[in-house]
């Protein structure tokens, strides 16, 4: 696998970079919605981004459309919705495709690295989560139905 942090991806503000501000994290990189039956799950993110940031972890929340157009809103109206509605200080990048021939590079990395059940690659539905450890490769898939705060455990292996 590539390391995460080379990968290119796109900010809120159009600019494309790399996760290189991250390297040396443990990141939780989460494909989002905000019209989801799972979207207050944005609420257990931010507490563990807020619990283990101190220790060098981050969430990265990734806008995606693709399962039931429940992310139909522009990047200011997603920024809005995430910092009104659930006070979201962790970074929001722009939104994506996770699957598909458009799919977005990290996540065709993470789904390499991280299968799902039965060795699929596509991602099934919002917020399957990703925990990718501090080298930037080693990298565990969680299901939507799993809780941000059922992970907190892991990450604090990984600190």
């Amino acid at each position: 696998m590539t390391v995460i942090t080379d990968i290119p991806v796109t900010r809120a503000d159009g600019e494309q970079v790399t996760l290189a501000d991250h390297a040396g994290e443990v990141l939780l990189i989460v494909n989002t919605a905000s019209k989801c039956g799972f979207t207050p799950q944005y609420a257990g993110l931010e507490a563990l981004y807020r619990k283990y940031r101190d220790r060098g972890f981050s969430v990265l929340a990734f806008p995606c459309n693709q399962f039931g157009a429940q992310e139909p809103g522009d990047m200011a109206e997603i920024a809005s919705f995430c910092a009104l509605t659930y006070d979201v200080t962790f970074p929001v990048y722009a939104k994506i495709d996770v699957n598909g021939e458009n799919a977005a590079p990290l996540f065709e990395s993470l789904k390499q690295a991280a299968p799902g059940v039965l060795g699929s690659k596509g991602i099934k539905w919002n917020f399957t989560k990703f925990l990718v450890d501090r080298s930037g490769r080693k990298v565990e898939r969680f299901a939507p139905t799993t809780s941000p705060d059922a992970i907190g455990p892991e990450i604090e292996k990984l600190l």
